[in-house]
């Protein structure tokens, strides 16, 4: 098994879409700190302008490395689920398109092994991904604007918030956003791998699997209440932003927020559990069907 794992990570390595998909993440990063490093005090003029009147702050000392990150994987994370549909729906479809999927079936290793091993190829490239997206987006940020205290701007019902968050109780929180990150968005290299079972071509899987996060990502922002109610729970696209939680800080009674504590951990529990749900089902469907697939090609 570990030697098929060998074959298909060398299999992705060796694809030009592969690096496609770390460049644009470093080209968007750096745009990032570029403008901000240049004009940042603009945007914290236009981000704090409804309560600028309430607070004073030190705007510079404010664009730090964590809030970098911060508003970076904002960005980023809704935009990564493209990447890895480039290379999780070409796991099968690639093969059949190349005429070599009947060739690796004649070996001795079970079509459940094998299709088990294609989607754990895709999340170790999932993981490289996030583990470079930490890379650029954190410590480069770090290494250019430093650390500081982290301040979290928020929409909570009518009314904005500003959290803050001391330095030395942030980076704690990274690893576990970008650990919820990597469970998210291996809902999408599951998702890729079972449309990528029916098709003879890569550009099927991946176009259809973006298409459905985009559909899925536009229902689950309608504040509609029969949608909320009996559609938005059950898409998975109504977590994939569930890493933010580990930034909303508990406060006690008095109001005074609490070191070390996240304001609503059940609900982030609960949202992994979902995504693991849909893992599990996405790939169980994926292995269903390619153990029951006539290869042709």
């Amino acid at each position: 098994m570990f030697e098929l794992l060998r074959i298909e990570l060398y299999k992705i390595w060796m694809r030009p879409r592969t690096y496609i998909a770390f460049a644009a993440i470093t080209a968007i990063v750096v745009i990032f700190q570029f403008a901000f490093k240049a004009d940042g005090v603009s945007y914290m003029n236009l981000l704090l302008q409804n309560v600028q009147d309430n607070f004073e702050l030190d705007k510079i000392k404010v664009i730090n490395g964590y809030f970098m990150c911060y508003i970076i994987l904002n960005t980023l994370l809704i935009q990564v689920p493209i990447l890895v549909a480039l290379v999780a729906g070409d796991a099968i479809s690639g093969e059949a398109n190349m005429g070599t999927l009947r060739l690796m079936l004649t070996r001795p290793v079970s079509r459940t092994k094998i299709i088990f091993v294609k989607f754990l190829a895709s999340f170790i490239f999932t993981i490289f991904l996030l583990v470079w997206m930490a890379v650029t987006a954190l410590f480069l940020s770090i290494a250019i604007f430093g650390v500081d205290d982290m301040l979290i701007f928020r929409v909570k019902g009518e009314e904005s918030q500003i959290m803050q968050i001391t330095s030395d109780d942030v980076m704690w929180r990274y690893l576990a956003a970008f650990g919820y990150a990597a469970i998210a968005l291996t809902v999408i290299a599951a998702l890729s791998l079972l449309f990528s079972v029916f098709a003879e071509n890569s550009i099927g899987p991946i176009v259809a699997a973006v298409c459905i996060v985009i559909v899925c990502t536009v229902v689950s922002n309608i504040n509609v209440p029969v949608i909320e109610q009996y559609v938005k729970p059950y898409l998975f696209t109504s977590y994939l932003v569930g890493w933010k939680g580990f930034f909303y800080i508990g406060v006690n009674s008095d109001n005074i927020p609490i070191k070390g504590s996240i304001e609503n951990w059940p609900a982030i529990r609960n949202s992994l559990f979902i995504l693991m749900a849909h893992i599990g089902i996405l790939f169980g469907a994926a292995a269903w069907f390619f153990n029951r697939k006539d290869i042709l090609s």
